[in-house]
């Protein structure tokens, strides 16, 4: 089943909640971009969406987003793949190149299978770092304690471009109770920013239910889904 007819409108109202936002905190709504994330979703109401205006789509998993790519390859204008979900080891070559960003890198050592993997015609892959905000052992990401090293460590990496950080609070859909956590990355970013001596410009933080509050504290990519595209499909459904 397709995108829904009324997606135009959700995504108008998203964008209109992420200008007011912005506003709010005196950024311009350009500086923020909305990742409709498509998991679950078929390859249908990405076309859907694209027709909407929406051009950025996240996707969790590698085997899904990959049939997705290959449903849509040579489609105008062409989707703008984002990979915000746990990347394994042995899926680098998989995500290598395929992604114009991916959100979740936490480990150096699938920054070089990455290195490795990427296609000659590439100059270098988008990372971003992503921090276990709660220090929640169930969740992926770098312990903040630990994430200059990790940095340190993939700037080394040839073809590797550090553009950022992400991260999810362990409150989930809770608005300003999430507020301290995306404030939190923020200061991280830039201290980071200031020990790496290069810009960091990229703070993907913010989801359906709390995304307004990231969006105050800086974020400049936000991550929606079900506001957008509605309830999922079960899995394995699209």
């Amino acid at each position: 089943m397709g995108v829904s007819s009324d997606f135009a409108s959700r995504l108008a109202e998203v964008q209109g909640r992420i200008a007011d936002a912005a506003r709010r905190s005196g950024r311009e709504s350009a500086a923020v971009r909305l990742v409709a994330v498509s998991k679950f979703h078929p390859a249908e109401a990405v076309r859907e969406a694209l027709a909407c205006g929406q051009c950025a789509f996240g996707e969790n998993y590698v085997q899904e987003a990959l049939a997705k790519q290959a449903a849509l390859a040579g489609i105008l204008p062409a989707p703008e793949w984002h990979f915000i979900g746990h990347v394994q080891l042995n899926k680098a070559k998989d995500v290598a190149g395929r992604f114009c960003l991916i959100h979740t890198l936490d480990d150096v050592r699938l920054a070089q299978a990455i290195s490795r993997r990427l296609p000659e015609e590439y100059a270098a892959q988008d990372v971003l770092l992503q921090v276990n905000l709660g220090d929640e052992p169930q969740k992926s990401g770098v312990a903040a304690a630990d994430l200059a090293k990790l940095a340190d460590a993939v700037v080394a990496v040839p073809r590797i471009h550090i553009r950022g950080l992400m991260g999810m609070p362990p409150v989930f859909d809770a608005g300003e109770a999430a507020r301290p956590f995306f404030v939190k990355l923020r200061e991280l970013r830039d201290l980071l920013a200031s020990r790496l001596g290069q810009a960091l410009p990229e703070l993907s933080m913010g989801m359906s239910g709390d995304f307004e509050v990231a969006v105050e504290e800086g974020a400049t990519l936000v991550r929606i889904g079900t506001t957008l595209f509605g309830p999922r499909p079960a899995k394995g459904s699209a």
